[in-house]
């Protein structure tokens, strides 16, 4: 699979200039690799253990979301719509 340039989705959605493990920093992160994963398994249709990260890395990202939901609705609002979910 191909390599995520973690560093330039850091620099994208950080809070400030040290900023690493932010709601929104994580959750970006996260589905630019559910985006690869799922790029993957479209190409690997019998990955079972790749399926399995890809079900623990959406179900992680939906707690994060929740999480920022209820902390910071207009951060929340903003993030969705920079990504392109459908939540």
């Amino acid at each position: 699979m191909s390599q995520i340039d973690r560093a330039s989705i850091r620099k994208q959605f950080q809070r400030h200039d040290r900023d690493t493990g932010s709601s929104e920093v994580q959750i970006a992160v996260l589905t630019k690799e559910i985006e690869a994963l799922t790029q993957h398994l479209k190409t690997f249709k019998k990955d079972k253990s790749s399926r399995y990260g890809l079900i623990r890395k959406v179900n992680t990202r939906r707690s994060l979301l929740d999480y920022l939901k209820r902390e910071n609705e207009e951060s929340y609002k903003n993030l969705i719509k920079e990504l392109g979910l459908r939540r």
